[in-house]
């Protein structure tokens, strides 16, 4: 037995145990005695309330904290991203040259941002039991989202401006829980570097170590036109993460599926991952080949581009998991040893003995219409435009209904989110539109046919080039007043709009509704409910120690700064500003700003000054920007990524060799005071 072999051997039943730093834990459950045998110290509630309170949840998938009493908020350059290209033209590109205000008067509203800060959790598990008892498809996902939808608008009443609450299922629908959070909708930009500094290494060095990456960027949220008050937050430890110490990650990890089932792993290995691989292959050279027509086309594809070059690199890691004979033997082994329990006691299999047989069931109906689900769901049309249209469509109908029959993004609780995004200022590049639109056309022809009637409505006789200019060409959604007034006047409006992206969403409204409604009631109701009770089975055989899979909700996972041994050979566990020099080649992605090269030969720089550093803490994407604080809740880095190891951390973790990547403190500090001129912020975020 090799050594793999001997570690799942060994684990085999801890699936979702606290084995050593695994676990990205609910605050209101921590393994208090595992961290106190891992870390020496024990999280009491005044603690748990201070990191909830610090922590921050971005609205664009990431994560930040709370670095000042003036609403200064610290997370990844790649989390405002979007906002500082937003904020940039052809003549101003702060993603090539970074942006720093000087006085609070500069910070620049991103356009379509909003912050949201954890206030309280609730468990109402029992309520949506009860509305769903005795109900099965279509009647359960109805119950359920009633019930979800009133619970949600109850608890934002009339604070939606600054509200937010969320029902979240935990363990797969084993658990219900109401999370209510602050909402900050002005959230303005003070600082970012270089895009060659924040993202030095480029896609060779992404998820992978050593790195050299500052990547960093500082937000401010307002209230009332002026920068908030807050009274939570974590000071930065200008020392920064040392080797050995205990380090906690505090943030929002999007999405994990260790909790899934055999069979709905299968269906990601077999289907949905290699195809989504392949599909973001295409577009990425799609995105390079625009890109090489100019520095402005370049310019406007960035962000997308890097964002495809990422999700490829991680979609890839997930998959080389799932596809490991002996990884996938080991959830195997898992799921046969939960049926064997429950087989064993007459009681649990009466209740919970099919559930697996029913979702395998519900993965056979996922595949008849994952292709066509997903096309008319959007992958066929990669158009903002065509974003907002179906947004207008559907929101005059699901508006007019009463608020527990609609669709969930049109619950009340949610519009301001969506009014938001709706209503962005953000620009919208025509010709960049007609690239992508017609692409996606190419590929919903290609994967549905061109008999498919969706696709003879769409393309008639021609190409998905043409169609796509006409319709570019055509809308006057571009403008944010014309879609103000259609969402304002809902119903006539919209129905009476001649807006050619308004009428192509018509044209594939009523097909895409019919498939999400397959799979909503035959494929999800019947994961929830199922998962439901294989999580009252393994709360049966494990007890509290249970943690449950990422739900872009705020988790703490524990470990400690440590690196790893790769084929045989250690890795250290810290990078340093001289490391990023000695790796500088002149040319992109390996390509220093001249800021660094000033700093340099002023003289001004420590260059044994410890860059970057990895952590035993388990995170997945979503965690990017979290804090990694220490056991006085002051921040001693700043998560950015994961090594290449983690990547399989979607469905397992491996503390051997899974690794966090994060930003040390001490490079985020002097970057600020040595390189930008901006002691003032570190100075603000009470770096000592």
């Amino acid at each position: 037995m090799n050594r793999l072999k001997a570690w799942l051997a060994a684990t085999l039943l801890l699936p979702a145990l606290a084995f050593a730093a695994e676990g990205m834990w609910t605050l209101d459950n921590l393994p208090a005695k595992a961290i106190q045998k891992s870390a020496g110290f024990t999280p009491d509630a005044t603690w748990v309330k201070k990191v909830m309170q610090s922590s921050a949840r971005l609205g664009n998938g990431c994560s930040g904290s709370f670095v000042s009493k003036d609403g200064l908020v610290l997370t990844n350059h790649h989390c405002v991203r979007d906002c500082v290209q937003e904020l940039s033209s052809a003549k101003v590109d702060y993603i090539a040259d970074g942006f720093l205000a000087k006085k609070r008067e500069d910070e620049l509203r991103c356009p379509a941002l909003e912050i949201n800060r954890l206030e309280e959790i609730t468990d109402v598990t029992a309520r949506i039991n009860a509305a769903t008892k005795a109900q099965s498809g279509e009647g359960f996902a109805k119950a359920e989202k009633a019930e979800i939808a009133g619970i949600e608008s109850a608890c934002t009443g009339e604070s939606k401006a600054t509200r937010n609450c969320e029902v979240v299922k935990l363990y797969q629908g084993g658990r219900y829980h109401l999370y209510r959070y602050h909402r900050f909708d002005d959230v303005r930009l003070a600082f970012a570097p270089e895009q060659r500094i924040a993202f030095f290494g480029g896609d060779p060095d992404n998820f992978n170590f050593p790195r050299f990456n500052l990547d960093m960027g500082l937000l401010r949220v307002y209230e009332g036109g002026k920068p908030a008050s807050v009274a939570a937050f974590f000071p930065v430890k200008s020392a920064g993460a040392v080797e050995g110490e205990a380090s906690f990650i505090t943030g929002h990890p999007g999405t994990t599926q260790r909790g899934l089932t055999v069979a709905q792993l299968a269906l990601q290995r077999d289907l949905a991952l290699p195809q989504r691989l392949m599909l973001a292959s295409e577009y990425r050279g799609y995105l390079l080949r625009y890109s090489a027509e100019g520095k402005e086309q370049a310019r406007v594809a960035q962000d997308d581009l890097f964002g495809f070059e990422n999700s490829l690199k991680a979609r890839k890691g997930m998959l080389e998991a799932l596809q490991d004979p002996e990884v996938f033997a080991f959830k195997q082994q898992q799921e046969d040893a939960l049926r064997a329990y429950v087989r064993k006691n007459p009681k649990l299999k009466k209740e919970y003995g099919q559930a697996w047989d029913a979702i395998a069931k519900a993965q056979t109906t996922w595949r008849n219409i994952y292709w066509e689900h997903r096309m008319l769901d959007g992958a066929g049309f990669y158009s903002k435009y065509f974003d907002q249209a179906r947004t207008l469509l559907r929101g005059a109908e699901e508006r007019a209904k009463p608020n527990a029959e609609r669709l969930a993004e049109f619950g009340e609780a949610r519009l301001p989110q969506l009014e938001a995004q709706l209503f962005s200022e953000a620009p919208i590049y025509p010709e960049y539109e007609k690239v992508t639109l017609a692409y996606s056309l190419t590929k919903l022809r290609e994967y549905l046919s061109p008999d498919h009637p969706v696709v003879k409505a769409v393309l008639g006789k021609d190409s998905p080039e043409t169609v796509a200019a006409r319709l570019v060409d055509g809308t006057k959604l571009g403008d944010v007043a014309t879609r103000k007034a259609l969402w304002a006047d809902g119903g006539k409006a919209v129905t009476a709009s001649q807006d050619p992206f308004i009428q192509l969403a018509r044209a594939v409204d009523a097909p895409a509704r019919a498939l999400r409604k397959t799979y909503e009631n035959e494929v999800k109701a019947v994961e929830t409910q199922n998962a439901g009770k294989i999580a009252a089975a393994r709360f049966a055989m494990l007890g509290t120690s249970v943690y449950p899979d990422a739900t872009f909700t705020l988790r703490l996972s524990y470990g400690e700064v440590k690196g790893w041994t790769e084929k045989g050979k250690p890795v250290a566990p810290f990078t340093t500003f001289g490391g990023a020099f000695e790796r500088e080649t002149g040319s992109d992605p390996f390509a220093l700003p001249k800021s660094w090269f000033a700093a340099k030969d002023a003289g001004a720089l420590t260059l044994t000054q410890p860059f970057n550093f990895v952590s035993t803490n388990d995170i997945i994407g979503g965690n990017s920007g979290s804090p990694v604080i220490n056991k006085n809740a002051e921040i001693i880095g700043l998560v950015f990524d994961g090594n290449i190891r983690s990547l399989g951390g979607a469905f397992w973790f491996d503390e051997r060799s899974n690794r966090a990547v994060s930003v040390h403190a001490g490079a985020i500090t002097e970057a600020l005071r040595k390189v930008y001129g901006a002691g003032f912020l570190a100075d603000e975020m009470g770096a000592h």
